[in-house]
């Protein structure tokens, strides 16, 4: 396996923690397209993107001030925890 094939290899967990930033369009060309390729063939991973999408959409519908940074952060860590358990859940189901 070469370097780049390694790079084009993303597991679940890698894409949860670059959903946001993946859906606020700022990852590199590469990173994108591993993220697409990978949504392409895991049906979770691609709801929990469309998820995201929604929820980002609805918040934006709902308000106008955006949050102070530290607040964003704490949101965003409470959201992959709860991911996290979910997907821990989900492995001890299998």
């Amino acid at each position: 396996m070469t370097g780049a094939d390694h790079h084009d290899d993303i597991d679940c967990d890698e894409l949860l923690g670059q959903v946001f930033f993946y859906i606020d369009q700022e990852l590199d060309e590469q990173a994108t397209e591993q993220i697409r390729r990978h949504i392409d063939e895991c049906a979770p991973c691609l709801d929990e993107i469309t998820i995201e999408r929604l929820v980002k959409k609805l918040i934006a519908r709902s308000c106008k001030e955006q949050a102070p940074i530290e607040l964003r952060q704490r949101v965003v860590f409470s959201i992959r925890q709860v991911q996290v358990e979910l997907k821990q859940s989900r492995l001890e189901t299998d």
